[in-house]
């Protein structure tokens, strides 16, 4: 976690890989196929944010994005069909998993909290990726009609108050050009903003918190290796930079 001095925050809470190591023998997923649904390189995408917020932790440890009572994968249905567990874990082990649950959602709590008192309002920018091949590496991706490479979230929101700040954000992300045109930046497409942390953070902050999820297409790496595209990644982290002053003047202008 790193705070700075601005109501600009960014997460990337499924970007880790690691489990405790009494889940590693009663896991049945390899490092690999786990690699594959996390969120690689999300980290490195947020690291010019004043505030960052970063979890090591495996989405397969605990799911930061969903509600408690789902925040562990037991069943397929839970994780993309992949059998997570080679038996049901203990629920003292799930337990302890659902702590990591408890105790990040009070951290974040009060992490904004500080933010708001010194700034009055706050834009959470809540970091992830998705994959567009899943029938296979050399098998063809999801139709663009689908996959935008940036999908933006936000169900959860009240749209009429945060309207002003979605709009500027987005159109400053569709004006970043890469390799020869402009991104392909989209509302509520591929996914809609319906996980845990924006939620929370809209009940909790009703009035003073604006929480956007930020899909990126996994178009920065190939999603089946995992090797990354270095220069995709660069030009990520440069195009959120570029929001950060607009963000921050938007917000300034609400007062």
């Amino acid at each position: 976690m790193e705070r700075g001095d601005s109501p600009i925050v960014a997460t990337a809470i499924h970007n880790g890989h690691h489990i405790r190591n009494d889940l590693r023998l009663p896991m049945a997923l390899s490092s690999e196929d786990r690699l594959r649904e996390e969120d690689p390189f999300t980290e490195f995408t947020i690291r010019d944010v004043p505030n960052r917020v970063v979890v090591h932790r495996s989405r397969f440890e605990v799911d930061l994005n969903r509600a408690r009572d789902a925040a562990v994968y037991v069943l397929p249905e839970q994780a993309w069909g992949l059998n997570v567990w080679k038996q049901t874990p203990a629920a003292d082990l799930v337990e302890a998993s659902l702590g990591v649950h408890d105790d990040y959602y009070a951290m974040l709590g009060a992490f904004l909290r500080g933010i708001e008192r010194n700034f009055g309002r706050f834009v959470v920018l809540d970091i992830h990726s998705y994959n567009h091949r899943r029938n296979g590496r050399d098998q063809s991706p999801t139709d663009r009609d689908a996959a935008p490479e940036i999908n933006i979230g936000t169900s959860s929101m009240d749209r009429v108050r945060w309207g002003g700040v979605v709009d500027a954000f987005m159109e400053t992300l569709s004006s970043f050009e890469f390799r020869g045109r402009r991104m392909d930046v989209r509302e509520n497409i591929a996914f809609q903003g319906k996980g845990e942390q924006t939620r929370f953070i809209h009940e909790t902050f009703p009035e003073t918190g604006c929480a956007i999820a930020v899909e990126f297409k996994k178009f920065f790496m190939d999603e089946w290796t995992g090797m990354p595209d270095p220069e995709a990644l660069q030009a990520l982290r440069a195009m959120l930079a570029s929001t950060i002053p607009v963000l921050e003047d938007t917000l300034a202008a609400m007062r």
